[in-house]
């Protein structure tokens, strides 16, 4: 049967419909929950405090423990109804500072690169007033070495100028990147981190952010992924949507997840 030019673009509307259906109702309800705040220097200095939200470790060194912790925080504006920003942090053993690793859009577009390193006394700041999530976080002797492949990590990101709001490299794209040279972290990044999914090097197959499983992805806008950590995982236009099986929840865009709370994954045993 010869399908007409008619019949094709009927057909293509149908899909963009049902495709807006799945994809806005997130965003949207985050947007109508309440006022998104905005770039002002005044919300900027205030989110630099810190948010106290730092679970501590049950170490034997305590306080003073070697650290890897990844962090994730809304973003200003009307985008923090659809995603986050991501910073990684790290701490060697009694060191009195955080030094905190992330990608920052302004830096790139006043001609600076696009990875800010700073030395904080605490990890758990504000991002321009929106409370952090702790997403992933390493304590004690394990710690320490995963510190040196986290810096390697960093220096070898391939977008050292770069930075692309949509659909990458932005911030999330390079927690991703960093979190796949250093699977150990077991980092599940939410749904709500669009660019995670754009990939190094041209890559349209790579390892999930956890390292526990695969995912398919086309210059971050269209992919699939299944992983132990992350789950099944649909990406559609950079929007993010599935079901978390080990902890089960649904993964929305704009909302994240919705169901058990495991935002901070324990370490996987070395033999996997």
């Amino acid at each position: 049967m010869t399908v007409t030019r008619r019949e094709r673009a009927l057909r293509g509307a149908r899909g963009g419909l049902v495709a807006v259906a799945v994809l806005l109702p997130g965003p949207l309800a985050v947007l109508a929950s309440g006022p998104r705040e905005s770039a002002t220097s005044a919300e900027a200095a205030a989110s630099a405090a810190s948010a106290a939200s730092a679970a501590s470790a049950a170490t034997p060194d305590g306080e003073s423990a070697a650290t890897v912790q990844v962090y994730g925080a809304r973003t200003y504006g009307w985008r923090g109804a659809f995603g986050i920003h991501t910073w990684i942090a790290v701490r060697r053993r009694d060191a009195p500072l955080y030094t905190v690793y992330q990608v920052i859009g302004w830096s790139v577009y006043r001609g600076g690169p696009a990875i800010s390193v700073r030395q904080v006394e605490r990890a758990d700041f504000r991002w321009f007033n929106a409370e952090p999530q702790l997403l992933a976080q390493r304590r004690g002797a394990d710690a320490e070495p995963l510190i040196d492949r986290v810096e390697a990590a960093v220096a070898a990101y391939p977008w050292p100028l770069e930075y692309r709001v949509w659909p990458g490299p932005n911030s999330n794209t390079f927690t991703a990147f960093v979190a796949r040279q250093v699977p150990e972290l077991g980092l599940d990044l939410p749904s709500t981190a669009i660019g995670k999914d754009y990939l190094a090097g041209g890559r349209v197959v790579d390892r999930t952010p956890s390292g526990s499983g695969w995912q398919f992805s086309l210059l971050g806008l269209f992919g699939v992924s299944l992983a132990l950590e992350e789950g099944l995982e649909v990406n559609l236009l950079g929007l993010s949507f599935g079901l978390d099986l080990n902890d089960p929840a649904l993964r929305l865009p704009g909302i994240g997840r919705l169901g058990a709370d495991a935002s901070i994954k324990p370490p996987r045993p070395a033999s996997q």
